[in-house]
């Protein structure tokens, strides 16, 4: 029987005039792996720095069993800004003895990508305090899993990871024997670590096994048996239901929770999008134009991101793109951006972007517009207009579409000065949406929105007909809004990646593993310097190998080349059933060469 860690009594929690938790009582056990979700302001973080005794309760009380000492990584971290990542995180041990730990080398390669530290100048020794809040929040971070608590609990663990942070940590959580609690707004995160669920609303936290899918199945049934919530938080519950099971692939080897009942709710229910109508649509408002690129080469300053990109952004087109930090993804849409503002006359380092010109575009960036703090929050969307057409004969006042984004009647009248951050920026998307554009480039839309939020985003865009350009390190949004998925890995080109997010992965880990091996095989021709080889090669056996990788590579790059073509040739051919076969077959044979001269590399680099 699994021991009793920390246990919540009657819990309540009151601030002003609002009662955030009303008589709560939980449990957290030897093994329990807890998400907990709910709106913006309802009370998790409270919920989680009570059970955390970082915040006491007005009424109820919060008992740890035996010498329990949790690990709490907070929104607002405790670091010395003074002292060294080194100091904070390995507690200035020698190199020779943290290295030498594979515990320890792994989480440092997990949350900074090397053990050298890419991206802080002076590596392990780089002094905290200059640092950004995303960066302290990663060192924070590594610091709480370097040790061996018996309950871990994290607020919003996932916010400043990239996808390949983020997959990194969910595998390595799903490894520890710590209990865990988790707040986070991550649903493909939810769904890979957690086994239980706790859904804070109206003060009250109910209780569901299962990750995030079976949460949202339970949920759903709860609702058609008991029949109390409103139409509208039904349709959306059953929505989410259909794309979770015919959208993406099983995300959880959980067993589902009733599953025959909530099957019974989506048997009748369509597609989340009609990709047809919404094209038909989106071509009517568009035309045929709409973002080209040719021999584009983008810049951050003296840094070269993308040369040579020959690109097409079509009418319709949702396209999700992914990318390594500094890759370049915020530059292209910036670039497209300029010659967008400027109708042309704004051009790229090289190349030229031409711009559909119908084109009406709507940029959320991540830096959060400020408003007059003084403007009321339905005044700051009338400001752009007061009714808005979502296409199909949809239309929407100011005021429906600021509830459908979570500011009731009494909220559309509090000052924007007094929004949190989520709620600004659910109002900067707002406020975009209302202007009625065409296109949208969303860059890290996800930023502080809480589930119930993104369900509502996920299901207006579902029906919104134009152009997409998503940027996010949310893999469920990428995979629930867009339909193609294109990454920047770092090599200054652009590729379309048929799996899409698990493709990513994989070719990450190829390229790190082949970035490995080349080191190795470069510091042994260093070290050989003529010698025989520690391998074994002789001198001219290494240099041949080594002539022989550089060809491999060539043919590689061209073969990159080709599959590249013949994507762009599929998008040319899709009502072309015939060519598409042919043009299918064809990318499945380049594939499979690349791989052979891959795996025929990393031969090579090892023998090196």
């Amino acid at each position: 029987m699994a021991v009793n860690l920390a246990t919540i009594e009657s819990v309540t929690k009151v601030y002003g005039t609002r009662t955030l938790l009303d008589a709560v009582s939980l449990g957290v056990s030897e093994g329990d792996r807890i998400g907990v979700v709910g709106r913006n302001g309802d009370g998790k973080t409270t919920l989680i720095r009570m059970l955390a005794k970082l915040e006491d309760p007005d009424r109820g009380r919060i008992t740890w069993s035996g010498n329990l000492q949790p690990a709490v990584l907070t929104q607002h971290d405790s670091l010395d800004p003074n002292a060294t990542i080194r100091h904070e995180v390995i507690a200035d041990r020698a190199d020779h003895e943290w290295l030498g730990d594979a515990r320890i080398r792994d989480i440092i390669e997990g949350l900074f990508g090397g053990l050298d530290l890419p991206g802080f100048a002076d590596g392990l020794d780089t002094v905290i305090g200059p640092l950004s809040g995303g960066e302290r929040r990663r060192i924070a971070l590594a610091k709480l899993l370097l040790g061996s608590p018996d309950l871990i609990i994290l607020d919003e663990p996932t916010n400043h990871l990239d996808v390949e942070g983020i997959n990194w940590l969910a595998q390595h959580l799903q490894k520890r024997r710590s209990a865990l609690v988790c707040v986070t707004h991550d649903r493909w995160f939810l769904d890979q670590v957690c086994t239980r669920m706790w859904d804070v609303q109206n003060g009250a936290v109910h209780e569901y096994e299962g990750g995030y899918s079976d949460y949202v199945f339970a949920r759903a049934e709860r609702s058609r048996i008991e029949a109390v919530e409103e139409q509208k938080r039904q349709n959306l519950a059953r929505k989410e239901l259909a794309w979770l099971r015919r959208g993406a692939p099983a995300r959880t080897s959980k067993p589902r929770y009733r599953i025959e009942a909530a099957n019974a709710l989506i048997a009748d229910v369509p597609e989340p999008r009609d990709k047809s109508e919404l094209m038909k649509f989106a071509n009517a408002r568009l035309g045929r134009t709409v973002f080209e690129l040719e021999g584009v080469t983008v810049k951050a300053g003296p840094k070269l991101l993308l040369e040579n990109l020959t690109w097409q952004l079509g009418p319709g087109d949702r396209i999700g793109l992914l990318g390594v930090n500094g890759a370049g993804k915020t530059s292209l849409l910036r670039a497209l951006r300029d010659a967008y503002a400027s109708e042309g006359d704004v051009q790229p380092a090289s190349g030229i972007i031409k711009v559909g010109k119908t084109v009406r575009l709507a940029y959320l960036s991540q830096e959060i517009a400020e408003l007059d703090p003084e403007t009321r929050v339905l005044q700051a969307v009338e400001q752009v207009r007061s009714r808005v057409d979502l296409g199909k004969g949809r239309e929407m006042s100011a005021g429906q579409l600021c509830e459908q984004f979570g500011f009731g009647k009494d909220k559309q009248w509090t000052p924007v000065g007094d929004l949190s951050g989520g709620e600004r920026r659910r109002l900067q998307l707002l406020r975009l949406l209302m202007d009625e554009p065409n296109v949208l480039f969303l860059d890290e839309p996800t930023n502080d929105l809480d589930i119930e939020t993104l369900n509502q985003l996920e299901d207006l865009l579902d029906g919104w007909p134009g152009s997409m350009v998503v940027i996010s390190h949310d893999r469920f949004f990428i995979e629930r809004t867009t339909d193609v998925v294109h990454a920047l890995l770092g090599d200054k080109k652009m590729r379309m990646l048929p799996n899409g997010v698990d493709e990513y992965l994989e070719r990450r880990a190829r390229m790190a593993s082949a970035a490995a091996s080349a080191a190795s095989a470069a510091a042994a021709v260093s070290a050989a310097e003529g010698a025989p080889a520690a391998s074994g090669l002789s001198g001219g056996d290494l240099r041949a190998a080594k002539k022989e990788m550089q060809k491999l590579e060539r043919q590689i790059a061209k073969l990159d080349e080709k599959e590249s073509k013949l994507h762009a040739q599929l998008a040319e051919h899709a009502a072309d059933f015939s060519k598409v076969a042919e043009l299918d077959a064809q990318l499945r044979a380049v594939r499979e060469e690349k791989e052979e001269l891959e795996m025929g590399w990393l031969e090579l680099a090892e023998q090196v």
